[in-house]
């Protein structure tokens, strides 16, 4: 299996609380607290070692939080690169329904010193793997006194310089740039509200779906995986649609689903020469992946997955209803 190694230039720690109930203006005591270091890379690397795969996680974090962060479960995978400070902090609420209230810390910005030596750890990591897959995830940090986001430029060239495949989820100006220029991009997972605020549009539908996801494929992206929520996602290329959609034993935070789902599909892709070989439809074992772990993330506690899904089986349509509704939780 070819490796994944995971760029998270805002890295953060997570810190969830549950409580019984979440009361705007009153005091709450949290029944349970956790404190793990995550950003949206490592997420994704965490649940990549979880399925067997060979992965590493190039994370910026601050020096306040270096120790801790040496000391976690995912110590093996990260490849920390330290700047001045503490690390912010996202913080989860979830009540006894099992909402899910998020707020996330703004993202400081990085030095061009700081991005050069997350540039340099890239390439290293990259080039110990053969054929690897690089992942751009989540917000990008500006620039200290530029006022713009970090170029990605650097990071494409090296992806580049290596034969690595890339796979972007990101939002914002940051998507925004992207897709001026997507070149080299085999995988973009945007959400739902994503995908539409790249088309300028709304979407209902699964057709309205596909159709957007068609346009970010003709500007020269591989395939586009859209994350529906509660409805479920879908593969599109420029030939094919796919959808999938799995049940979750229960739902215990929601934070971190999505990044399991394209852990999930990585894990499908990268085991693609075997299936093939047995006769497996490749996309299809991809996309039913990708369910199958979404599902299994938001049956975690903690944002981090632990081990792979048991007893999660994703329904797939490789021709969908694109009539279908979308569901409000699926709404754009």
């Amino acid at each position: 299996m070819t490796g994944v190694v995971t760029l998270t230039a805002a890295g953060a720690i997570d810190a969830t609380y549950r409580v019984g109930a979440l009361r705007r203006g009153a005091f709450t005591r949290a029944e349970s607290y956790t404190r793990e270091v995550s950003g949206k890379g490592v997420n994704v690397s965490a649940a990549l070692a979880a399925g067997g795969a060979d992965t590493a996680a190039v994370v910026v974090l601050g020096a306040d939080d270096v120790r801790f962060a040496r000391c976690g479960l995912t110590a093996p995978l990260l490849r920390i690169v330290e700047v001045p400070g503490a690390t912010r902090v996202n913080t989860s609420i979830i009540d006894a329904d099992g909402a899910t209230t998020k707020v996330n810390a703004p993202t400081p910005p990085l030095s061009p010193e700081a991005w050069d030596a997350t540039v340099a750890t890239l390439r290293a990591e990259l080039a110990a793997r053969p054929e690897p897959w690089l992942v751009i995830s989540g917000s990008l940090p500006d620039l200290v006194g530029a006022g713009v986001p970090v170029d990605l430029d650097a990071v494409r060239a090296v992806a580049r310089e290596h034969g690595a495949r890339v796979a972007v989820d990101t939002s914002g100006t940051a998507l925004d740039a992207l897709l001026a220029d997507p070149a080299g991009i085999d995988l973009l997972t945007p959400n739902a509200d994503e995908l539409a605020a790249a088309v300028g549009r709304p979407l209902t539908s699964l057709g309205a779906v596909v159709s957007a996801a068609r346009e970010i494929v003709e500007r020269g992206v591989g395939t586009v995986l859209a994350s529906l929520g509660a409805d479920g996602l879908i593969a599109v290329t420029a030939e094919r649609a796919v959808f999938a959609r799995a049940d979750a034993p229960f739902v215990a935070n929601t934070a971190g689903a999505g990044d399991a789902a394209l852990a999930g599909y990585l894990l499908g892709v990268t085991r693609e020469p075997a299936a093939v070989a047995a006769g497996a439809d490749a996309l299809v074992l991809a996309v039913a992946s990708a369910a199958e772990w979404g599902a299994h993330a938001v049956a975690h506690a903690s944002t981090l997955v632990a081990g792979p899904p048991h007893g999660i089986r994703a329904l797939v349509e490789t021709e969908p209803d694109l009539t279908r509704a979308l569901s409000p939780e699926g709404e754009a």
